[in-house]
């Protein structure tokens, strides 16, 4: 939530730059592509925890929970290896950027293993998460209950504890 201040700064330091002293720098489009990647990466292992990605409703709303949860199942498998793939992918070129101080091809020519490091975490976050939705969705497609989790020090003393 943060980065997209942080961009929203670095973009109207540009703009104030270019309007009010007549100057413009070579590093604020990539600077703010770099913190927006880094935002939506970061960002998707947090979205897919609290539930809240995009999902097409058109047949999905009138499945019974069981049938979401069946689809649901087949889904997280897809992407755990979509995520799988990308991971091995980022882990390559992050290995090269670092090896071989790899720079982008522009005026600014910014070192890119950072951003690289950035987009392997979020990847890993992303593949975790994806892995607790799977085995939820499993639970609820098989019909097992589910233990509902409380946020930290909300349990009373001995509850839970079956």
């Amino acid at each position: 939530m943060w980065l997209v201040i942080v961009m929203m700064g670095v973009l109207l330091y540009a703009s104030i730059a270019r309007g009010a002293f007549g100057t413009s720098h070579i590093w604020i489009i990539e600077t703010s592509q770099m913190i927006l990647a880094a935002y939506y990466l970061l960002g998707g292992g947090y979205s897919l925890q609290l539930d809240s990605h995009v999902r097409m409703d058109l047949l999905y709303s009138r499945w019974s929970p069981r049938t979401q949860a069946r689809v649901d199942t087949v889904t997280s498998l897809l992407v755990i290896f979509y995520l799988i793939i990308l991971l091995i992918g980022g882990l390559s070129s992050t290995q090269y950027a670092i090896e071989y101080n790899q720079k982008n091809y522009s005026s600014w020519s910014p070192v890119l293993w950072p951003i690289k490091v950035v987009m392997c975490t979020g990847i890993v976050l992303m593949l975790l998460q994806m892995i607790a939705v799977f085995f939820r969705d499993l639970a609820k497609a098989r019909g097992e209950p589910l233990a509902e989790a409380l946020p930290a020090g909300k349990r009373l003393a001995g509850e839970g504890l079956e």
